[in-house]
């Protein structure tokens, strides 16, 4: 069974259609980069997927269940209570972290098992400690998000993520407001995950790493998936878009 299915989903804005079809699935423990030029649906693609903006048209599924339908106008998605069930099974990491400021490290590990999940206090310290541990964290747990670094955020941000013990995580370009020292210590974090068997959407811009963690790559552009492989196949594509594109990137 996949943790996702995502199949022919369809969405547009006042400026034009975004998403003109897009299908894609993603296994256990798999790890699905998303790559191709601004623009091209790729963020938008993330947000449908948890249920940030409504879809047009298509479906999506988390581990054999519809979560969203839309046909011929007709839309059917799922209620709070059945969200709240979906929330265990992906979690999402954006590129500006998203830390709530009044609350310390520990807190807003701690947030989302206490209040969503219902996790005893104790229980849910005892893994955000750990999880604070596994990204190299140990001893921040008082500071408050300004007193971090960049990177030092979005390994909190990760660990916030991890603490309601998702099926899939996603990555909306996890690196692109951090400098390039910053960047690797993330990119590290990141490829230590793909070890714990946790599947993983990673929209990125990072070529070399897309292509060292990846089970799959898919290529976007202008909506469309143009290009899909693993990163050998998707790297040594002959497709005139795919090849311009990775020519302005050093690999």
């Amino acid at each position: 069974m996949y943790v996702l299915e995502i199949n022919d989903i369809k969405k547009g804005f006042k400026d034009g259609e975004v998403l003109k079809g897009v299908s894609l699935n993603v296994g256990e423990g798999e790890v699905l980069s998303v790559i191709g030029p601004s623009g091209s649906g790729k963020s938008t693609l993330l947000r449908c997927a948890t249920m940030l903006e409504d879809i047009d048209e298509g479906e999506i599924k988390y581990a054999g269940e519809t979560f969203a339908s839309v046909q011929h106008g007709q839309k059917n998605y799922i209620n709070s209570k059945q969200l709240k069930k979906a929330n265990s099974i992906f979690g999402l990491v954006f590129q500006n972290y998203n830390l709530f400021p009044h609350m310390n490290v520990l807190e807003n590990i701690m947030d989302a098992p206490v209040r969503v999940q219902k996790k005893k206090k104790n229980e849910a310290r005892e893994e955000a400690l750990s999880l604070l541990e596994k990204m190299g964290l140990s001893g921040r747990e008082n500071s408050y998000p300004y007193m971090l670094s960049g990177g030092q955020c979005q390994r909190v941000a990760i660990a916030r993520a991890l603490a309601l013990k998702p099926k899939l995580l996603f990555f909306d370009e996890p690196t692109s407001a951090l400098d390039p020292e910053l960047t690797m210590e993330v990119l590290k974090v990141i490829k230590s995950l793909a070890k714990l068997d946790i599947a993983m959407v990673i929209v990125t811009h990072e070529m070399e790493f897309a292509r060292n963690v990846s089970n799959r790559i898919i290529f976007m552009d202008e909506g469309v998936i143009v290009e899909e492989g693993s990163p050998e196949q998707v790297f040594n594509s002959r497709n005139t878009r795919m090849k311009n594109f990775l020519g302005r990137y050093i690999l």
